[in-house]
């Protein structure tokens, strides 16, 4: 045989071969990306963070928010209901997925007993307080919603969505003052909070003519 001959029938050979899978940064190595000047570099390091970051990432995640980069602040804010929704224990996460399909399915009652089956298993785990907290402001259940809203700042003060919840509940029960404290603090976790930025002018206007009709 031609040494062609066999160059080429190892060359077939090995295109049947699967391709190896190339691995994403560590979690170090992602953590380490975010500090570099190459954007490039962040935005890998933001992006695997969603997959490999734990809560304990969650001040470096919650800086880059701030990046010069819009994109790495998306995908730093994407990382970061990621890194929520991770309990760390895979009978929770079903449970947990089993919870959001229920949202979806708007059955509402159904889902406030899965997640608050969560809630008795895992209470350290945030964000099934922070869904509880969803499904009861759903269910116009505002005291219930505020109670849990609090258990999930107590566990993640950098939650800007539970922040930005009491905002809405506070809409609803007719207190635009306090509204808008708290979209505020959603604001300055995360300044990418495009729409909660008009709703705190919208209130601000508000407030300012409530008080010109009182004069």
């Amino acid at each position: 045989m031609s040494a062609r001959r066999l160059a080429s029938l190892v060359l077939a050979a090995l295109a049947l071969w699967p391709a190896p899978l190339l691995a994403g940064p560590t979690r170090d190595e992602a953590l380490r990306a975010l500090d570099t000047a190459n954007v490039d570099s962040r935005r890998q390091g933001a992006r695997a963070l969603g997959e490999t970051g734990l809560m304990a990432d969650l001040p470096k995640l919650a800086a880059v928010l701030r990046d010069a980069d819009p994109l790495v602040r998306e995908l730093a804010e994407n990382a970061m209901w990621q890194v929520w929704s991770r309990s760390g224990d895979a009978t929770i996460d079903r449970l947990f997925a089993t919870g959001l399909e229920q949202m979806q399915a708007r059955q509402g009652e159904e889902a406030v007993e899965t997640f608050s089956e969560i809630i008795r298993r895992r209470p350290d785990f945030a964000e099934g307080w922070n869904k509880r907290a969803t499904v009861y402001y759903l269910l116009g259940e505002y005291k219930k919603s505020l109670a849990d809203c609090d258990e999930v700042v107590k566990r993640n003060p950098y939650h800007f969505g539970a922040l930005s919840g009491y905002g809405m509940i506070y809409i609803q029960l007719d207190q635009p003052a306090t509204a808008l404290e708290y979209f505020e603090q959603a604001l300055r976790v995360n300044p990418n909070l495009e729409s909660t930025r008009q709703t705190i002018e919208i209130l601000k206007t508000l407030l300012i003519q409530r008080r010109k009709d009182t004069i």
